[in-house]
């Protein structure tokens, strides 16, 4: 699946953007653009692409990413309800040249330096800041810019975050390259439960598998099939934690046709075994 460059487009009066996304499913491309971004999910799940990552991510998903980070939150084809969330966009120089040399934010300066490799908040912070967001939605333009700024500040004060990408990450920024990788996204999206090969890939970009296995470790910075079990291993999660189906059942469902595989697998990315992951869930529910 290759990244979509995305134009910049302020609103009036202001030297940034903040909008709210509502539609039936998050259908956007892998896609790239040269300006800092915040998300916050406000409903729905799926699977979230930054980078060379893939992790689920359900309301409440509060992400920052650096500019020309690719991206994009997927629904998987079982989702229902409407898809939204809001999302605020903005130049590295918003506030003017060398406004992060200023002291007053050298705490986000930092801030903005990690986001090179997209930073996941947990849901304590989204909880503070979805509303903040909200309100900014209302605002007029210069009581907008000092509750964003609030908003950045108080994201700089977190010290429990997770970095999405590997430090070092870099993705090339080639159109054809990235109509490749959003073919492959949406391929394993559809057929995940079913037998995937190298050859199936390779031919629907036009590739022979050996150049195309050798572009997808490049630009993904991971083996392709590393990445379609991460997927697997995702979908196998949400689905321990949703039903009640054997562990077996689940495995058969993901793609895998060899259940003591799937075990290993799991184990593998997920630190666990499948059981052990979904006794850890419920345990941890009922307790709250």
């Amino acid at each position: 699946m290759k990244a979509q460059f995305e134009a910049f487009q302020p609103l009036p009066d202001s030297s940034f953007r903040i909008f709210g996304y509502e539609v039936a499913e998050f259908d956007a491309p892998w896609h790239y653009h040269p300006e800092y971004e915040l998300t916050v999910i406000l409903q729905s799940e799926g699977i979230r692409y930054v980078g060379n990552s893939m992790e689920s991510f359900e309301a409440g998903d509060l992400v920052l990413l650096g500019p020309n980070l690719p991206h994009c939150w997927k629904n998987t084809l079982d989702s229902i309800g409407i898809a939204s969330s809001i999302v605020v966009q903005w130049p590295g120089e918003f506030m003017g040249s060398g406004w992060l040399d200023v002291e007053e934010f050298r705490s986000v300066k930092r801030l903005l330096q990690m986001a090179g490799q997209g930073i996941r908040f947990d849901q304590g912070v989204s909880a503070r800041v979805k509303p903040m967001l909200a309100e900014m939605l209302e605002m007029q333009p210069f009581p907008r810019l000092m509750k964003f700024l609030e908003v950045l500040e108080l994201l700089a004060a977190v010290k429990n975050i997770h970095f999405l990408c590997e430090q070092g990450f870099e993705y090339p920024l080639n159109y054809e390259d990235n109509q490749r990788i959003n073919t492959v996204y949406n391929y394993i999206r559809e057929h995940y439960s079913e037998r995937i090969t190298l050859a199936t890939l390779s031919g629907l970009v036009c590739m022979s598998e050996e150049s195309f296995s050798r572009f997808f470790s490049r630009t993904m910075q991971k083996p392709l099939f590393t990445f379609l079990n991460e997927y697997r291993i995702n979908i196998a999660s949400k689905m321990l934690i949703e039903t009640d189906m054997q562990v077996a059942e689940i495995s058969f469902a993901c793609g895998y046709e060899s259940p003591p595989f799937f075990f290993r697998q799991f184990r593998k990315f997920g630190g666990m075994t499948p059981a052990a992951y979904r006794k850890q869930f419920r345990t941890t529910e009922a307790a709250g």
